[in-house]
This record gives C-alpha cells, sequence and structure tokens, in this order.
C-alpha cells in the first residue's frame, strides 16, 4: 500500500464492463469453491487426515507444484500483457504472435509431463521421507496424477487467450466440472472400499490417481466451446526465430526463479509437515496433525482471495496492461488502488470470519466420515493461525500485478525473496521448537508473518515505481488508512460473531458458522458509515437499489 497507489483524481476506475465481468468470474469461483468445498470434504470422507491421505496430497499436489515451478508463474503474468501489447502493435492483431506462443509454450508442457512421469519416485522422495509401502504407494499415486501438468498448462493458456479478449467466466466456471468428476469418482471409493480398513488396493489407486487426473482434463476441454464463441482458432507455428518471443521468454525468466524461490520454501512446509505428521502418529498425538491438515486448511483460507481478489484483478488486468503500453502511470495506479480497496472490503471480514468461527467453519466443510473431532480441532488451529495473512496475501497479489502490466518480473522476483526467506525459516523454527502437535500450526503463523512482511515491502516500491521521487510517504496512504479503518470495524464484528456461534453451536457447525457469518456481516454494515468505509457503503446501497429493483 502506498500513497501513490491512491490517486484520487482523473476518471473513476469503476466502469460498468469491470465490475460486470468481475461479478462474472465471482460468480463461477464461488461455485467452484462450493463443488471444491464438497470435494475437499468426499476425499477427507474417504482417506481421512492420517498416511494415506497424505500420500494422495503430495501425488496430487505434485503436478500443480511441478507446473507452477517451471511454467505455470510464467503463463500466468506474462501471457497477457504481451497478448495486449501484440494486439496494439501488430498489424493482424497479434494472431499469429499468440499462434507462436501458445505452440512454443505447449512443447514445453509435453516435455515437461512426460519428465515428470519418468521422474515420479525422485519428485516424491524430494518433498517426503516415506520408504517402504508408504513410498510405494504416493509414488504410483504420482505417476496417474502428474499428467495433470500438461491440462493445467493448457488450461492457463487457452483461459488467458479468452481473458486478453474479454472472455473471462469460461475459466472460472470450468474448474466446476472438474470438482463434479473428482467428487464422483472418490464417490465411486467410498461406496466400493465401504467395510475396508483406509488400506488403498491397487486398483483404488488406479481410482483415485487416474480419476483425479481425469478432472482436469474435462476442465480443460471444456473451455474449447468459449474459444469457438471467440472466434479463436490456434494453428500451431514453429517459425519462433525472429518472431519477437524473445521479450516474453526472459520475463518468465525471472518468474521462474520467483516461482523457484516460493517452491523452496513451499518445499520446506511439505517436507517437514509430513514429517511432523509421522513423528504425531508416533506420538500418539490424536488428530493427524500433518501436511493433510495443512493442506485442507490452506484451500478453505486461501478461498475469498480466489473469489474476489483474482475475479476483479483479473477483469482489470487487460486495461492495465493497455494503461502501461501507453505510459499511462496514472491510470494504473488508479487500477492498483481500486483492487485494493475493492478486494479488502471483502477479504478483510472474510479473514476476521475465519479467524473467529475457525471450529465451527472447518467443522461444517471437513467434519464426515473418517475425520474426528481432535482432526477438526487440529485444521481449526492452523486456519486461526493463516487467518490474519489472508488481507496481506491478497494485498500481494493485487500489487503484483501492478507490476506484470509493466513488464516488470525481476522486481516481484526481488521483492518475493523476502516472503520465501522469512516463510521457510520461520517454518524450520516451527518443526524445531513446537511439539508435534502444534509444528503445523506454527508453520501456518510462519507463512502469515512471511505474507505480511511481504506485502509492506511490495507496497513500498511499487509506490515508488508509479510515482517517482518525491512521493508523498505510504503511511499517508488513503488505501492504508481504509484497510486499518476496517479491520477496526472488523474487531467487534468477530467478537459478536463468535459469541453468536458459540449460542448457536447447539443446532450443528453450520448453524453455528452460519449464525457468527451473518452476524458479523451486519455489524461490518453498521458500523461501515461511522468508520467512513466507502467500499462498503457503497455495496451496501447497490444492493438495496437491486431488492427495491425486485
Amino acid at each position: 500500500m502506498s500513497a501513490t497507489v491512491d490517486s484520487t483524481t482523473g476518471p473513476p476506475v469503476r466502469s460498468a464492463s469491470v465490475l460486470r465481468s468481475g461479478a462474472v468470474m465471482a460468480a463461477g469461483s464461488v461455485v467452484s469453491r462450493a463443488t471444491g468445498f464438497v470435494r475437499s470434504a468426499v476425499v477427507v470422507a474417504a482417506l481421512g487426515t492420517g498416511l494415506t491421505a497424505d500420500g494422495y496430497a503430495v501425488a496430487n499436489t505434485a503436478p500443480n507444484i511441478l507446473y507452477i515451478l517451471l511454467i505455470g508463474g510464467a503463463l500466468n503474468a506474462v501471457f497477457v500483457p504481451e497478448l495486449v501489447r501484440a494486439a496494439k502493435e501488430h498489424a493482424d492483431g497479434g494472431a499469429a504472435y499468440t499462434d507462436r506462443l501458445l505452440t512454443l509454450c505447449t512443447v514445453g508442457l509435453l516435455a515437461l509431463t512426460a519428465l515428470a512421469v519418468a521422474a515420479a519416485p525422485l519428485v516424491v522422495g524430494v518433498y517426503t521421507e516415506y520408504d517402504g509401502r508408504q513410498a510405494g504407494l504416493t509414488v504410483a499415486l504420482a505417476r496417474y496424477c502428474l499428467p495433470q501438468i500438461l491440462f493445467y498448462g493448457l488450461f492457463t493458456l487457452l483461459g488467458q487467450v479468452l481473458n486478453a479478449r474479454g472472455r473471462f467466466g469460461a475459466m472460472m466456471w470450468t474448474p466446476v466440472l472438474n470438482n463434479i468428476v473428482i467428487i464422483g469418482v472418490f464417490g465411486l471409493y467410498i461406496g466400493v472400499a465401504a467395510d475396508s480398513d483406509g488400506t488403498l488396493s491397487n486398483a483404488d489407486t488406479h481410482l483415485l490417481g487416474w480419476g483425479t487426473t481425469a478432472g482436469t482434463a474435462v476442465q480443460t476441454l471444456a473451455l474449447i466451446p468459449a474459444l469457438r464463441a471467440a472466434r479463436f482458432r490456434w494453428r500451431p507455428r514453429f517459425d519462433w526465430r525472429g518472431s519477437g518471443l524473445t521479450r516474453p521468454v526472459r520475463a518468465a525468466g525471472w518468474l521462474v526463479l520467483l516461482v523457484l524461490t516460493n517452491q523452496l520454501a513451499y518445499w520446506v512446509v511439505t517436507r517437514l509437515s509430513t514429517a511432523t505428521g509421522q513423528h504425531a502418529v508416533e506420538q500418539g498425538v490424536a488428530g493427524g496433525a500433518g501436511y493433510t491438515a495443512y493442506s485442507y486448511a490452506y484451500q478453505l483460507w486461501v478461498v475469498p482471495q480466489g473469489i474476489i481478489t483474482v475475479s476483479l484483478v483479473t477483469a482489470l488486468m487487460p486495461r492495465m496492461s493497455r494503461a502501461a503500453a501507453d505510459g499511462d502511470l496514472a491510470g494504473l495506479r488508479r487500477d492498483v488502488a481500486y483492487a485494493l480497496r475493492t478486494s479488502s472490503a471483502v477479504v478483510v471480514p472474510a479473514a476476521t470470519a475465519l479467524l473467529a468461527l475457525a471450529p465451527w467453519v472447518i467443522g461444517s466443510v471437513f467434519g464426515y466420515g473418517r475425520t474426528t473431532a481432535a482432526d477438526i480441532t487440529v485444521m481449526a488451529g492452523i486456519m486461526m493461525a493463516f487467518a490474519p495473512g489472508l488481507i496481506a496475501f491478497s494485498g500481494q497479489y493485487v500489487l503484483s500485478r501492478g507490476f506484470y502490466a509493466m513488464s516488470d518480473t525481476r522486481t516481484p522476483f526481488l521483492l518475493n525473496l523476502v516472503i520465501a526467506a522469512v516463510q521457510a525459516g520461520l517454518t524450520a523454527a516451527a518443526y524445531l521448537l513446537l511439539p508435534a502437535r502444534w509444528a503445523v500450526t506454527g508453520m501456518a503463523g510462519a507463512s502469515t508473518v512471511a505474507f505480511c512482511a511481504g506485502f509492506a515491502v511490495t507496497g513500498y516500491v511499487l509506490s515508488r515505481r508509479l510515482s517517482g521521487p518525491g512521493a508523498a510517504s505510504p503511511l499517508r496512504s488513503p488505501t492504508l488508512g481504509a484497510h486499518v479503518r476496517l479491520i477496526a470495524a472488523c474487531l467487534p464484528a468477530g467478537a459478536l460473531a463468535y459469541g453468536a456461534a458459540r449460542a448457536a453451536e447447539g443446532a450443528g457447525d453450520m448453524a453455528a458458522a452460519g449464525a457468527g457469518t451473518l452476524t458479523l456481516l451486519l455489524v461490518v454494515v453498521l458500523l461501515a458509515r461511522p468508520f467512513g468505509l466507502g467500499e462498503i457503503t457503497a455495496m451496501t446501497a447497490a444492493g438495496r437499489a437491486r431488492l427495491r429493483r425486485r
């Protein structure tokens, strides 16, 4: 956050098209996340949170880690600015350039996928200390899951083509199909393995591994109708020499380094949390205090950022890229400030709810099947440690896209070193200093501290970049002031929400979570005007107007 990411002059950024596009994506993301909760609940009900679940979680996470590590981050951050620039500068509207860039990336994805499948034992060995049957199960699942790398990549490539053409909905809605497929796969497993002891047979391993990959394939293929509607036809082109691909490749190189540092920190988390899970089992700790608990708490924690911040910034990114290409730093500054303020109006209350209502929220989503009360307690503690970091995590996402719009990937890499170093160092400290029951909770707290440090440093640097020498101090930022007022309003709201949940918990976790959430929202809305929360006041007024029209 900064003074210069807050200009209040110039034309407003709240265009109907951006809000409409953001709303379409947010709606898709809500449905996707909702079905994702069902998916996670079914997976936990089928596998629990013990070592078998850890093995599946590692195997299913590995393709995403490798994809993001080696190419995914570059595709997400580089593709839209490059396509917007090509459409502006090339006589054919960037059609040939798009074909070449897609072809180059697809060839890289195919090679990466083949190497990853062949190296599955090495991949599993890097992230775990498993041996014997546990190692064999995890490697087998990884071989069936690693082809997801190809489908993740194609989904991102084709989705970014749609985004650059102003078609935002499909990329947010098609993951629903992925969730439905996996819900069906694990529902089938629960049916056929209802009387088992939780040990996976070879047939079970094939079903869960290939079924998970099938969901990713369906998600990718579902983009084809939207591409046809956008009149996009991909013609593979291999004439890469002298075609201007050097710039995106160079930019992608910095992003690969950025993701590498993130994944090194995540490797520390994965390695130490899986080891903690084994220690917890050996010590007879009640509840699965290992990687699976960390992973599922993280998946739930990140939902508000995925629904609100990602949707809003994705809709703004083409315009931010055009402003940067035109040298309009004031326009870029307004868009970044708008994204920060608007996303925080939802993310800060959401973080408060996750902190105050963690036991009931976790119980509502994961309290089924093999999950025990002790498992819920462990995951709730992890969620509470994660919750404050959501505000910084969301803000960091917005600020980094400001750099990407300017085709600057080097600065975010350098700034990200702060996050990775703090997270890895504090995670190791939690593992070494805390007992097995609390070590993974400490790792979640380490992430929160790291995100806050990264947000502060990135905000300061982007402020100077967009304003130049002589800019006002970031401590005088209107956006920073808005965040502080919003947090102040959410403190009493969170306390009252906790009380409401306690009063309603006799009716079950879902009723308690619902009562707490409604109380929190009501208090925040009531405090919006006296605390000067303009975005929340505007949202409330818009909602009332919509109700009056109906």
